[in-house]
């Protein structure tokens, strides 16, 4: 005889093994896609300034006038983007959501009563959310090139401050993005700190060795001053008219 039922099968969406699968891993890229732009539409977040920088630099190490600056200049910023006048927030601090650079990128925002959207990335050892994000944007990301497409989704404009593998990582990934015109729009790339950059990345030599044109130096800005960086950003930008979270890069054949 028969039962009258068999065995309950779970509900594949339900089903955590399989989530976790090698089978399932399209689902959870394109979960780490999804679901930050469903909080930004909801919190009418459409674009954003991204600090980038190292997470090992201190507040009281050696180059802690760099944690300084990124703290008075996302305070600036904050200050800039409140006084506005939009239905949608603009120019909200973006960081990667981590300790130094990223810490004082939040917290600045956070000084001047605004909000601030952290990127964290799940590492082993140092990487953890800081604790000036604010309250419902901050995300955890598995997947770098995901994590690095929701930098570049909603960019308005990109400071770098100094730091280490993850930070040229990061920066050369878009220069790479503007120099190709691979982005929709426009995206000034400002170096914080020429001292630092000019001693790391040798541009004259890749200029000299014909690996980059002379062209390419225009594609960032050196500055050294909180203040300055502002008034840079002031004067290459402005209100976005878009009122909703602008679509990713179309293709340079045309088709979305």
């Amino acid at each position: 005889m028969r039962p009258a039922h068999g065995p309950k099968s779970q509900i594949a969406y339900l089903d955590e093994s399989f989530l976790g699968s090698d089978a399932a891993r399209p689902l959870r890229i394109l979960a780490e896609y999804l679901e930050p732009l469903e909080v930004f539409r909801r919190e009418q977040i459409k674009d954003t300034i991204v600090f980038f920088g190292s997470a090992r630099l201190r507040e009281n190490g050696p180059l802690g006038r760099y944690y300084q600056d990124a703290r008075a200049l996302a305070r600036l910023i904050t200050e800039w983007s409140i006084s506005l006048s939009s239905p949608a927030s603009c120019y909200v601090v973006c960081s990667g959501g981590g300790g130094g650079i990223m810490e004082a990128a939040n917290r600045g925002a956070a000084d001047a009563g605004g909000r601030s959207v952290g990127l964290n990335i799940s590492l082993p050892h140092e990487q953890r959310p800081n604790a000036y994000i604010t309250p419902g944007l901050g995300f955890e990301f598995h997947y770098f090139f995901m994590r690095k497409l929701w930098f570049a989704h909603l960019a308005r404009a990109l400071i770098v401050f100094p730091g280490g593998f993850g930070t040229l990582d990061e920066l050369t990934e878009i220069i790479t993005l503007a120099q190709t015109k691979k982005l929709e729009r426009s995206i000034p790339i400002l170096l914080y700190g020429p001292s630092y950059w000019n001693e790391i990345i040798n541009f004259e030599a890749l200029v000299r060795h014909e690996v980059i044109s002379a062209e390419d130096l225009g594609l960032f800005t050196f500055i050294d001053e909180p203040a300055a960086a502002l008034l840079h950003l002031q004067r290459v930008l402005a209100p976005s008219a878009e009122e909703e979270t602008p679509a990713f890069a179309h293709s340079c054949h045309g088709d979305s």
